[in-house]
């Protein structure tokens, strides 16, 4: 569960590397939930590296829709 977990969080991480370029930061209102349910499987796991990977996308995606205001 862990590796799937760790997987999921690696896919979020090269798509909000790209939500990160002005005027496509909507794209993590879609990275936010796909990395909540890459914790979520984390959290089945005896090992917290993939839900932390996950935990710590969240915020970065949170916070760069604090920055954008949510749409940019």
């Amino acid at each position: 569960m862990n590796i799937i977990s760790i997987i999921v969080g690696v896919i979020v991480l090269l798509f909000a590397l790209i939500g990160f370029i002005p005027l496509l930061g909507a794209l993590n209102w879609l990275l936010i939930p796909m990395a909540l349910v890459g914790a979520a499987i984390g959290a089945l796991s005896s090992h917290k590296s993939g839900r932390n990977l996950n935990l710590l996308l969240v915020a970065f995606c949170t916070i760069r829709l604090i920055i954008g205001h949510g749409i940019l």
